[in-house]
């Protein structure tokens, strides 16, 4: 696929103007608030993954509406003492899957949260196990679409206040350091864990690549993939809602919770990413803790020749060097025992 957004000395200036709702900071403000008058942890029970060098607990915390949301917590076995924590965020469609699945954070050495999708897991993947018992509101099948003419009613609305509780959750999991906790993900996860950094004042640091939910009417107008395609099908079908949706889908827009954030960030890019527009990541970067008062130490990484996988191996061995150079890591011991 050759490049089709901006061309990249323009990305790295783009800094467009962001529709954001009146109630913006409120509607947030009240949906969290609500959340958090359950406490969090629900169970915590040991799992057998076969790993020998990795110990691993199922644990099902309580999310939007007090709603049980499960999450595989792990970390190096032997450890005793507290670590500092990664919370990451699977991508569009895919739940939590297996335990033994995704390793790289806990063999750096990080304590490590796998938060599943609620209402997701179903297209690839091995699977999750977090229902949405909210998923009744108008809308297409998919998760983008679920609720999407109501913005108390959205997906995302959910499953971004889940991401939120997730963070609390880790917190209060034994082991960990509550002071140094990170946010990753890539694509839906990416969009996330940008939301999180937002919404979450005192996070360490948050790492995306490749962010869903970002610049997202201008995605709506560059791309039919999904997710992006899931809207654009549904409006194609139902004429006329066009302002209800872009209204809901301002609520969710990864801009204006990049502008709120304060943590160091890393971000990285493909830039012929037809299914996440690398402008949505760049117009994030760029904008990113304007309404902080502050400076957040940031970086981004673009990839000219790749897609929607962005760096791949390469930019997550980028990600682990950064974040241990941002939370003040000695480096990983080549020393055997």
């Amino acid at each position: 696929m050759p490049a089709f957004d901006l061309p990249a000395a323009e990305l790295e200036h783009y800094r467009p103007d962001v529709r954001e709702p009146p109630d913006f900071d409120e509607f947030w403000r009240d949906t969290l608030k609500e959340a958090a008058q359950t406490d969090v942890l629900a169970s915590v029970r040991p799992e057998e993954s076969g790993l020998r060098l990795t110990r691993t607990w199922d644990v099902t915390f309580r999310g939007f509406a007090g709603d049980p949301v499960r999450a595989w917590y792990s970390r190096p076995a032997g450890v005793r003492e507290p670590l500092p924590a990664v919370v990451e965020y699977a991508g569009y469609g895919r739940g939590r899957g297996l335990p033994h699945e995704r390793l790289t954070w806990v063999n750096a050495g990080y304590a490590h949260l796998l938060m599943d999708n609620r209402g997701q897991g179903d297209q690839y993947g091995n699977g999750g196990a977090t229902p949405d018992p909210h998923a009744s509101a108008p809308g297409g099948p998919g998760p983008a679409v679920r609720g999407l003419l109501d913005p108390r009613a959205y997906h995302y609305r959910r499953l971004i206040t889940d991401a939120v509780r997730a963070v609390t959750a880790v917190r209060a999991l034994p082991g960990v350091d509550a002071g140094r906790v990170a946010a990753v993900g890539n694509s839906q996860g990416g969009g996330l864990a940008l939301a999180v950094a937002g919404l979450v004042p005192d996070l360490a640091a948050v790492l995306v690549t490749a962010p869903f939910l970002c610049g997202i009417r201008r995605a709506l107008d560059l791309t039919d993939a999904s997710p992006y395609g899931e809207i654009g099908a549904y409006l194609s079908v139902h004429r006329g809602v066009e302002e209800a949706a872009y209204r809901t889908l301002s609520y969710v827009e990864g801009v204006s919770f990049a502008r709120r954030a304060a943590a160091p960030a890393h971000f990285g890019v493909g830039l012929r990413d037809t299914v996440c527009p690398p402008s949505g990541a760049y117009a994030a970067f760029n904008r990113y803790g304007e309404l902080t008062g502050l400076d957040p130490r940031k970086e981004i990484h673009a990839y000219p020749y790749n897609g929607h996988e962005g760096g791949d191996a390469v930019q997550v061995r980028r990600q682990l060097d950064w974040l241990t150079a941002v939370l003040g890591l000695g480096p990983v011991s080549s020393q055997p025992g």
